[in-house]
């Protein structure tokens, strides 16, 4: 069975990342191009936002005993394969964790036009994934208590 106080623990650190992007709103495109300390900041920061969503999913499929995923990308097909996430959702998340392997293996190559796209315009991407993993966890413990 899943160790929820560590999933929910996960989940919380994403919507804490999520909320300090969401707080640097005030990052026009401009300033972004223009600030390598900001493009700094919104990189790390999703990338970190990525991995605990990655973590999560592997907390959830190794507690489970699901099949292994062959990558980061994997984990969350698996994730669907077994309904805590659509179908839909997940390919939305093996692009989150492909983004994050650019971010962290080819940062040199790093577009950053391409970074303020995920933070302008994907940061519910995170809000959904934690809403559907609260949602599954919602499900088994009232299902194992009933």
């Amino acid at each position: 069975m899943v160790n929820q106080d560590i999933v929910l623990r996960l989940l919380n650190n994403i919507e804490g990342y999520v909320s300090d992007l969401r707080d640097s709103r005030d990052i026009t495109h401009n300033k972004y191009i223009g600030d390598i300390r900001l493009q700094r900041f919104v990189e790390r920061t999703l990338q970190i936002a990525v991995e605990a969503s990655m973590d999560v999913a592997h907390h959830i499929i190794s507690d489970e005993g699901w099949r292994e995923p062959n990558s980061y990308a994997d984990a969350f097909v698996v994730l669907a394969e077994n309904d805590v996430i659509s179908k839909v959702d997940s390919k939305t998340y093996r692009l989150m964790a492909q983004f994050r392997n650019r971010i962290v293996h080819y940062y040199e190559k790093v577009d950053p036009e391409q970074v303020f796209a995920v933070f302008a315009g994907h940061l519910n991407d995170f809000d959904a994934y934690v809403k559907s993993v609260r949602k599954w966890i919602l499900r088994r413990t009232t299902s194992y208590e009933g």
